[in-house]
């Protein structure tokens, strides 16, 4: 019974996983990310009103970096599907979440008397 488990799972066609040198890397480059993000609020080495701005470059940075380095995420042929998967994914999302805040925008402004 398990072999015919195990044939029906070709374990090839998922994709290449990554090695723990990969894993080590976007590790480290996590755990620097997100040092720099603490040392920029913590230091005060930033002007105040940049800082959400630093933290918003770090924060997409780091997205990157684990999307790359932990999904596997990326232009190659093995990933093109996984990649359009999330890809469509993201923009469905950005969609829900931005034409919410434009509908409750607007009705905030337009159901406030006096505004």
């Amino acid at each position: 019974m398990s072999n015919s488990h195990e044939a029906g799972h070709d374990h090839a066609s998922h994709g290449s996983h990554g090695t723990l040198k990969s894993y080590t890397v976007g590790f480290v480059l996590s755990i620097v990310l997100t040092l720099i993000s603490f040392w920029i609020v913590l230091s005060g080495a930033v002007a105040h009103d940049s800082i959400e701005l630093w933290l918003a470059l770090f924060a997409v940075i780091q997205l990157l970096v684990q999307l790359g380095f932990f999904l596997h995420l990326g232009a190659n042929p093995e990933q093109q599907q996984n990649t359009a998967i999330f890809m469509f994914t993201a923009l469905v999302l950005g969609i829900a979440v931005g034409g919410s805040l434009w509908v409750m925008h607007n009705a905030n402004v337009l159901m406030m008397p006096g505004m």
